[in-house]
């Protein structure tokens, strides 16, 4: 199992894979930044077999330091830097899909860059290498679509920079995509993540054998290492988390490695960095190093909301083939000790696309990985199905419903769009959608439910209901579901509020802890009550129960009153003998749960 301190670097080859293959594109490729390239080479590998109709190809697209060869091809073939994700019978199943990933423009691992013949000259480019954006990127994995035969990917896969190029091709060519798929990655890169490229940059440039750019003709020991190795002990730094550092170096932090090298190594991380930065020098080039930094430090899909939601507005298509002419989803995951693409800055993106209404799943993934997670094994266990259920890997179990969920089903009204607040794993929105509701959201923040949910193929949202539901706009969806969930939320009445605004009804489920047998219990015992009942609500021990309050009926009646909202329907029950309470027969003392419907 890999090291989840290790990094990435381990994953990745020195040479250049056998099972590369090039394509080669005489236009020329006129760039974003006004550059023109007269003509262009595209790196790239494939897995798997495209079907006639071409309608099962999957992009994968590659990070900052990453090439084509994104997983093995057989059993003797060497390790690619994402085969815990792709191959037989993984998550990006190579059984199934046809899968290709391309080194990107600007790279030196198969793709045009600048160690490239600039025709005009007969030399490398080098530093005149016209400047690159993520866009170009993409451009030219368009030309390699086209030539593949591909009219519309099934997916486009990609973290870090690859996420970027994932978000670029859904509001470039947002009718070649039908899943967005974007790990580790943000909307434009922090003050914090630009200072790090920066530096990097200022450290190859200002190295004494840069030469201007022009090093190729000068032996290896002449070239711009030592500015190239410490730009990336300095990313690596960023790759990692201060718990995973900590994990691997602290015991033994001055018990360095013997490794050969000229930078110091008197402490374990020492010998570590200047390994990873010294092995980086022999399989990539300090130009392109300069380029691609540069091409994802000008990526910027907008630095607010409405600047996000107008750039991502363009991922819907131009509208004239209906909804088909965009793409269809996404899905965003990040990572909780990723300080370099700090979980943030996902949040950002699933707000943008929630308020635009555009079907988006998005998970925050608990991992001391860092940055450098999305390539972990244990933490590719935890999103891949995300992805798989995306690809059409769709658990079509029948699912057990909670008591509350029959009296909630039968008041929301057929084909009603719904919001399911603690949506668990998606129980009420799969029977939902298996009646013909087609607009479905939930939101739930434990992780495993996520998964359950989103391996449902519905659309779920990690996110605190503490924090109310910023993400969503007034009258968005016609009912709000808060079922199971009322007691264990802090925030209570502001998220009573935003539930009024957001939706144009309101159902709440909850238990009833004025009940009956918890007052006996209570009196009889002189301690805090439990009780069997109200789909296990009343079953905790009182040091360890996720309820944070214990609200009876008429508290929750008291509450609606005072935030000036109007009762429409409320159904009583008990539990145990499956009765419904008539509301003369005094439900707060004998209705174990209440389902009532809101609204402003």
């Amino acid at each position: 199992m890999p090291d989840a301190s290790a990094g990435s670097d381990p994953l990745h080859l020195g040479a250049v894979s056998t099972h590369t293959q090039t394509a080669e594109f005489d236009p020329p490729l006129q760039l974003a930044l006004g550059g023109v390239l007269p003509a262009v080479t595209c790196g790239y590998e494939t897995w798997g077999t495209l079907d006639p109709d071409a309608g099962n190809a999957v992009l994968v697209c590659h990070a900052l330091s990453g090439d084509a060869h994104a997983a093995r091809h057989d059993g003797a073939d060497e390790p690619g830097w994402w085969d815990a994700l792709i191959g037989p019978g993984k998550a990006i199943d190579t059984d199934r899909f046809f899968v290709v990933c391309s080194n990107v423009l600007g790279g030196c691992r198969g793709s045009t860059g600048p160690g490239s013949t600039d025709p005009a000259t007969g030399r490398p480019w080098g530093a005149g290498f016209p400047a690159i954006t993520i866009a170009d990127m993409v451009t030219l994995q368009k030309r390699l679509m086209d030539r593949l035969g591909i009219a519309r990917w099934r997916a486009v896969v990609g973290g870090s920079l690859g996420g970027h190029q994932a978000l670029a091709w859904a509001t470039t060519h947002p009718r070649c995509v039908e899943h967005c798929v974007a790990l580790a990655t943000s909307p434009r890169l922090t003050s914090q993540a630009l200072a790090f490229d920066v530096i990097g940059r200022n450290a190859i440039q200002t190295d004494p054998q840069f030469h201007g750019g022009q090093y190729y003709d000068y032996p290896k020991g002449a070239q711009p290492d030592t500015g190239l190795a410490i730009a990336r002990m300095l990313g690596h730094i960023t790759y990692l988390s201060s718990e995973g550092m900590d994990k691997k170096f602290d015991v033994d932090r001055n018990a360095p490695r013997d490794v050969v090298t000229g930078f110091e190594k008197r402490f374990s991380v020492g010998s570590y960095l200047a390994h990873q930065g010294d092995k980086f020098t022999q399989r990539f080039d300090a130009n392109s190093y300069v380029a691609i930094t540069l091409a994802m430090d000008r990526f910027d899909l907008g630095r607010d909301r409405a600047a996000l939601a107008d750039a991502l507005h363009a991922a819907r298509g131009d509208g004239a083939q209906g909804a088909e002419s965009g793409v269809k989803s996404f899905v965003v995951v990040s990572f909780s000790s990723d300080w370099l693409f700090p979980p943030q800055q996902s949040r950002d993106l699933v707000n943008a696309l929630a308020h635009l209404d555009h079907p988006v799943t998005y998970a925050e993934i608990t991992s001391p990985g860092g940055h450098d997670a999305f390539l972990l094994e244990d933490e590719i266990a935890q999103y891949g199905p995300l992805i798989a259920a995306k690809l059409g890997r769709v658990t079509r179990d029948a699912p057990r419903l909670r008591p509350t969920d029959a009296p909630v089903l039968e008041l929301i009204r057929p084909g009603e769009s719904v919001l399911d607040l603690g949506c668990g794993s998606g129980r009420l929105l799969a029977e939902l959608r298996r009646r013909g509701h087609t607009r479905l959201v939930g939101v739930e923040v434990a992780q495993p439910k996520i998964i359950a949910a989103a391996a449902r193929g519905l659309d779920v949202i990690d996110y605190d209901l503490n924090r109310g539901l910023p993400a969503f706009a007034d009258g968005q969806f016609d009912t709000v579901v808060l079922s199971a969930t009322l007691q264990s939320v802090d925030e209570l009445v502001h998220l009573f509020d935003e539930m009024l605004r957001v939706g144009r009804r309101v159902v709440i489920g909850f238990a009833n802890f004025a009940h009956k047998t918890l007052r006996d219990d209570y009196a009889k015992n002189g301690r805090s009550p439990r009780s069997e009942g109200a789909g296990g609500a009343y079953d905790h021990p009182w040091h360890s129960t996720p309820n944070r309050r214990f609200p009876s009926i008429v508290d929750v009646l008291s509450l609606i009153d005072e935030r000036g909202a109007a009762l429409h329907e409320a159904v009583y029950l008990d539990s145990a003998s499956g009765q419904r309470i008539d509301a003369a027969d005094d439900p707060n003392l004998n209705a174990d749960m209440a389902v009532v419907v809101v609204s402003r």
